[in-house]
């Protein structure tokens, strides 16, 4: 079969753009009615996914699966996309024919992931099957805001050997017209149905399961990719975009139940970056005011997962340190912390983050002739000539003065972080070194102001442990002080 032209059969879509969301259990019902309408109709998917034995082409954020289409054989090759609502695709629907297809990487040739797979693939490793789904998918096309997009409400399985995991999705695919349409039409679907936007994959689900891995290191920041030729509006697009691509992953991990400490701490990271993203290059796009509306938004799922963050620092740092000390035994009061992975299941976060790929994308496509240098260098002397003022009087000022001065020192860092590319790379490097160092003190002295509000607390109690307790941290507190102003 591989001498066959095969070119009849292809459907090659550079980019495939979709948005994917979970399903809660007590909103299916619901939201079956809602997609089953006269013109929907309804589809088995049966696919097996293949690696090589090394799990090469899941490292390359590749995917390639054959599945079964109702009576139709369909091989589609995936490759890594921006982790938003882009993603490489080809796909070949195969001929007729009896019993199940031979997967064939040859029939990727001549595409850009199809190069890639024939390079991974070159040393004549041979591919098996490591996982397969099985999927019974609802199907129904809708026009909105000039757009065409297809709902696919999938329920069923992944599985891998003996194991297995469930899937109820709602994907949002884009057929045609604009994709601010897609974002417009998903982000009414998840207010009213309550539904939760998730970033991961099946294939990365299902090469998780078939490796038996419970929980996958947390995302961490990657920069931006600038380049000097960059409008204001372009480089406002990357940086909102690098930041969403480390949010949002982490984000989906807690709501699925396999995130932890780390990718709480990740997210709100992202978020932060976000925010500064939003806050500082807003007046570089059209919709100054929507972006400065966001980032206040924000502030307020931030707030309640720093809650949570604030219960891990206690637990990781506080107990060993006082411990080390020779505090006697001491029971920490209850810190009233909300569960993370319902803070970003609910809608209104989903919504947020809709909302900054929807001004994302606009900005991408916006003419803006400003040279993107002067733009870049005005934001940051203002953020600099702020911090600067701060760092001199940190030392005498109260807490609120200091918390904003370590606020303003994060967003001047990530800022520069960045616009790195675009700035001279010794100059920039120094002064990342500097912030760096600075924050890492501000961050010590950040948990001791929060510990001693910890135990201030009365159901801290009077015990001797409570007491030493307190008396440790003053003392760690003037040390700690001392030692952010110097860095400062």
């Amino acid at each position: 079969m591989g001498n066959l032209d095969f070119s009849r059969w292809h459907r090659v879509n550079p980019v495939e753009t979709e948005l994917k969301f979970q399903v809660p259990a007590h909103v299916r019902a619901g939201l079956r009615r809602a997609v089953a309408t006269a013109s929907a109709r309804t589809l088995r998917l049966q696919a097996v996914y293949a690696d090589t034995a090394d799990d090469r082409l899941a490292g390359a954020g590749l995917a390639l699966r054959l599945r079964r289409e109702g009576r139709v054989w369909v091989q589609t090759l995936k490759g890594r996309g921006d982790g938003l609502m882009a993603r490489p695709e080809h796909e070949v629907r195969l001929p007729a024919q009896r019993g199940t297809p031979a997967l064939d990487p040859a029939r990727h040739a001549g595409t850009p992931v199809g190069e890639r797979l024939a390079a991974l693939l070159a040393d004549g490793a041979g591919l098996q099957p490591r996982y397969r789904t099985d999927i019974r998918r609802l199907l129904r096309r809708v026009r909105s805001g000039g757009a065409t997009v297809e709902l696919a409400f999938d329920e069923g399985r992944i599985l891998a050997g003996e194991r297995w995991l469930p899937v109820c999705e709602i994907e949002f695919e884009l057929v045609a017209g604009p994709p601010a349409a897609l974002l417009a039409l998903a982000e009414r679907w998840a207010l009213r149905h309550g539904l939760w936007l998730d970033v991961r994959t099946k294939s990365e689900r299902g090469h998780r399961l078939a490796r038996g891995a419970e929980r996958v290191p947390a995302i961490k920041s990657v920069p931006p990719t600038l380049a000097k030729a960059d409008t204001p509006a372009q480089a406002f697009a990357a940086t909102v975009g690098a930041a969403l691509a480390q949010a949002l992953p982490n984000a989906a991990e807690l709501a699925g139940g396999s995130g932890g400490p780390e990718h709480l701490h990740q997210l709100r990271v992202g978020l932060r970056r976000l925010r500064t993203a939003l806050r500082l290059f807003a007046p570089w796009v059209g919709e100054t005011d929507a972006a400065l509306a966001l980032e206040l938004a924000l502030r307020e799922p931030f707030a309640r997962l720093g809650a949570s963050r604030d219960a891990d620092v206690l637990a990781a740092w506080l107990m060993p340190a006082l411990a080390a000390a020779g505090v006697p035994t001491l029971q920490l009061p209850p810190v009233a912390a909300v569960d993370p992975a319902e803070v970003v299941r609910e809608p209104g976060f989903t919504q947020l983050m809709l909302q900054a790929m929807r001004l994302a994308g606009a900005a991408a496509g916006a003419e803006a002739p400003q040279a993107l240098q002067a733009q870049a260098r005005a934001v940051l002397r203002r953020a600099w000539r702020r911090v600067r003022a701060d760092a001199a009087a940190f030392a005498g000022a109260d807490a609120p003065a200091q918390h904003r001065t370590r606020k303003r020192l994060k967003r001047l860092r990530y800022a520069t972080e960045f616009l790195r590319p675009i700035l001279p790379a010794k100059a920039a490097e120094r002064a990342l070194a500097a912030m760096r160092e600075a924050l890492d003190a501000l961050g010590a002295y950040t948990d001791v102001l929060v510990a001693e509000q910890t135990l201030a607390s009365p159901a801290a109690g009077d015990s001797p442990g409570a007491w030493f307790a307190r008396g440790w941290l003053a003392a760690e507190r003037e040390r700690r002080l001392a030692a952010a102003a110097k860095s400062l």
